[in-house]
């Protein structure tokens, strides 16, 4: 073994031997990949290896695209079968809630270029005679997919990376890892020390082991997964070719033809952990004892909806471990305050992510970005909240809801309230119905008195529709009182604060007493992030953007660190806030403060620190309501005592309380933009429209030169807003449809309530980006008829705002 290398990944499953391909396929061919045992012998040796493109993030449907695609690829470089089976896949509707779900599917998948096609129960079962068809009304067919050889991947992606000259070191376990001064890692082997550069956890099931070696917990743990196989099924052996693998998610049911018999499988309600606070480190090709009877209730499902199935007698039951993350997607990048620790492991779908994983991350080391937007994949989604019996807790929920319907609002229970703000209690006494953000309890909407705070969970409008509605009209008419602590805030504070904030952000900064909007780019000019930057002091700002990208912001500070003397800290645990908003909210915080807030004192974009009522506080006269408003900031100490004195205030004027569902709603009527949303790394600020808060003549900030690019190249998508016709609303990603066509992608949307109409902002392409342009939005497989409305619905010159 050599003695320093570029990189060196620890693990060989599949998705560290994608990761070593893709290191070498980028030119880095000083990489070595270090096994503790034989490749594959933790959990990709026994893995069903079904491979399909749909995922509910867009960017990550593309990098699976992109995986199946490679294999072809990877087998013609390295000689080695991948054992593909390219059958494509069905998934099975037996009620209409999945139905709409297939649907929204084939939505999604007509602007991301995959094929596919609705079908009736007939026809599905021509592809799989298993099927009783009388179990289900309708099925989609994807013709991506179908299953590999899970030996054969891992072998293909390693000998390709060895023909390029990459080093693989089996029977070779890692014991410790030390960070050096210059960065770079020591890694302690049985075998002898190596120094890399860059060092890339891809464990697998001891991706917490390796995490730990470097002083850190990741949120990731297995759990234990069964599936049977049985022996030949008579329908699968007389059928003219391959069964298509096949989901109910219904019956909470995958299954696959291996050999002449079948595989099936389910992710079971009565689900166990394995190995909840260590991995064995002698645990090598090996299953678990099985427990076929947990899966008793999944398996008579099973039988029913594929009576054959029930008729074939069972050759074996394989129980094995697999790793989740708390949300059951991956754990890919860099970690926060760890320079050139890199993270791929909670890939439980190893061969349909693995290759997209790869692509990612070896960009990402070598670039400095992952080449797209793949927050959903992120290990900086996650802070400090994921501690291991938060990660256990939630683990478990989701392993049990993966073959589930996950409805747009829809709030998960396990593992809450988490974090809560002082007023929690207060606003829960007034009716408020919790969400869960960053793992921060959120009110979303409140409940009138005799009314249960609880929301069904729906792809329609549910029975928060008519209070949500009322809360929006409530603050056009009067004023609304919102809990805001929610928000990702930051202090920038040291005498190169401005310095170093003007060249981290693309917009320019306000000065002392007024606040300025501006996004951040990375070098690509893509936007990573969407700041409201509020000046204090000529050395000292507070900047307000995203919540759940609060780690994800520290880890891109952190990169860029300020000189020694500036700091930039989190804030989201010593500031809370309230937003008023509406045509009252100035008389309201008028009675409460001794400043003069009229609109010729206290402007719009104004910030000052004053005492609201006995609170000291600071004050942002703004709103993402798009109407007159205030953001009120006070330390958590003062939180309870501000509420109650603006209820007590505001009693008189109409004070209403609302949730984070109105702001949603009341944006749209303005078109503005969400981070992560509209605004993500797949975007420049010419498409999204953010160019007229970038400043182009700055002599220096982040992807300046990729911006002025962009600037002097015609986009070829623009962000629109459009009017939908339609009684159920958009969820995201739907496809945007002109003459046949998929034009562009919706971002999000939902019911703009004051202007009473349904609403979606997406991307098209740039020349059909014009007022009353028409179009079509295929919702849960109708096609709905759009319009863009370039003038916002709600005070489209800014009076009521800036008045």
């Amino acid at each position: 073994m050599k003695s320093h290398a570029r990189a060196v990944v620890i693990g060989g499953g599949v998705v560290g031997a994608s990761v070593l391909y893709h290191l070498t396929r980028i030119g880095w061919t000083d990489v070595v990949l270090l096994e503790k045992h034989e490749l594959t012998s933790g959990s990709s040796w026994h893995a069903a290896a079904n491979v399909h493109t749909y995922n509910s993030d867009a960017n990550v449907s593309r990098l699976q695209k992109y995986t199946i695609d490679l294999y072809r690829e990877i087998e013609r470089i390295s000689g080695q079968s991948c054992g593909i089976h390219a059958t494509g896949n069905l998934v099975l509707a037996a009620d209409q809630t999945v139905m709409d779900n297939i649907r929204m599917m084939a939505s999604r998948a007509r602007y991301l270029g995959l094929e596919v096609e609705m079908l009736t129960p007939k026809q599905a079962k021509e592809l799989n005679p298993l099927i009783d068809e009388r179990c289900f009304i309708g099925a989609l067919r994807r013709h991506d997919g179908g299953h590999v050889d899970p030996n054969g991947v891992t072998q293909a992606y390693v000998i390709a990376a060895r023909t390029a000259g990459a080093e693989v070191h089996r029977f070779t376990r890692v014991l410790e890892l030390h960070p050096r001064q210059d960065g770079s890692w020591r890694i302690v082997t049985d075998k002898g020390d190596i120094v890399a550069e860059h060092v890339v956890n891809a464990a697998g099931l001891w991706a917490r082991e390796v995490g730990r070696m470097a002083g850190i917990e990741l949120p990731v743990l297995a759990m234990e997964h069964m599936y049977i196989v049985t022996d030949e099924v008579p329908e699968v052996a007389a059928h003219s070719r391959e069964l298509l693998p096949t989901t109910d998610y219904s019956g909470e049911i995958y299954l696959r033809q291996e050999g002449k018999g079948v595989l099936m499988g389910t992710y079971e309600r009565d689900c166990r952990v394995w190995s909840p606070d260590t991995t064995p480190w002698d645990f090598a090709m090996e299953l678990l004892p099985d427990d076929v009877e947990r899966l008793s209730p999944h398996l008579a499902i099973g039988f029913e909806h594929f009576p054959p199935i029930g008729r074939a007698g069972i050759k074996r039951v394989v129980n094995g471990p697999f790793t989740f993350a708390p949300d059951g997607n991956p754990l890919v990048g860099p970690v926060r305050g760890l320079r050139n620790y890199w993270c791929a492991c909670g890939v439980m779908a190893g061969f349909a992510q693995g290759g997209g994983v790869g692509l990612a991350l070896s960009q990402w080391m070598a670039n400095g970005d992952p080449g797209s937007d793949i927050f959903a994949m992120d290990v900086a989604r996650f802070g400090a909240f994921a501690t291991p019996r938060y990660t256990n807790t939630k683990v478990q929920e989701n392993y049990k809801r993966r073959f589930r319907m996950a409805f747009p609002n829809e709030e998960l229970p396990a593992a809450r309230p988490l974090r809560r703000t002082p007023v929690y209690d207060r606003l829960k006494s007034a009716g408020a119905v919790f969400g869960a953000s960053f793992a921060l309890e959120v009110p979303l909407w409140y409940a009138p008195a005799g009314v249960e705070p609880v929301e069904a969970p729906s792809y329609g409008r549910s029975n928060a529709f008519p209070f949500v509605k009322a809360e929006c009209l409530a603050i056009r008419n009067a004023v609304g009182l919102m809990e805001i602590s929610g928000f990702g805030k930051y202090e920038i504070a040291g005498p190169d604060a401005e310095v170093w904030l003007d060249r981290m952000l693309a917009g320019r900064l306000p000065r002392v007493g007024r606040v300025a909007l501006t996004p951040m780019l990375n070098e690509r000019g893509r936007i990573i992030g969407d700041f409201s930057v509020a000046r204090l002091a000529a050395d000292r700002f507070l900047m307000i953007g995203s919540a759940v990208a609060e780690v994800y912001h520290m880890r891109w500070f952190e990169q860029h660190a300020p000189p020694l003397g500036t700091a930039i800290r989190p804030l989201s645990h010593a500031l809370t806030g309230f937003m008023i908003a509406g045509p009252r909210s100035r008389e309201l915080l008028a009675r409460l403060v001794r400043e003069d807030i009229s609109n010729e004192a206290f402007r719009f974009f104004s910030v000052g620190e004053m005492a609201v009522g006995m609170v000291p506080a600071t004050v942002i006269r703004a709103s993402y309501t798009g109407d007159l408003g205030y953001e009120i900031w006070v330390t958590p100490d003062y939180q309870v005592t501000l509420y109650e004195t603006l209820v007590k205030a505001g009693r008189d004027l109409g004070l209403a309380h609302a949730g984070s569902r109105a702001l949603m709603s009341l944006r749209l009527e303005k078109a503005y933009g969400a981070f992560l949303r509209e605004f993500r790394p797949d975007y420049t600020p010419m498409e999204s429209g953010l160019s007229r808060f970038v400043a182009y003549d700055k002599p220096d900030f982040i992807g300046r030169t990729a911006a002025l690019e962009d600037r002097a190249s015609p986009p070829t998508r623009k962000l629109v807003p459009l009017i939908v016709d339609t009684d159920v609303e958009v969820v995201g990603y739907e496809s945007i449809i002109k003459d046949g066509a998929a034009v562009g992608q919706v971002t999000s949307g939902g019911y703009a309530h004051w202007a009473d109409r349904s609403m979606a902002l997406g991307y098209v392409r740039a020349e059909l980006a014009r007022d009353g342009e028409t179009f079509s939005i295929d919702i849960f497989g109708k096609e709905r008829p759009a319009v863009i409305q370039t003038s916002p619905l709600f005070d489209p010159n800014g009076g009521r705002q800036r008045g």
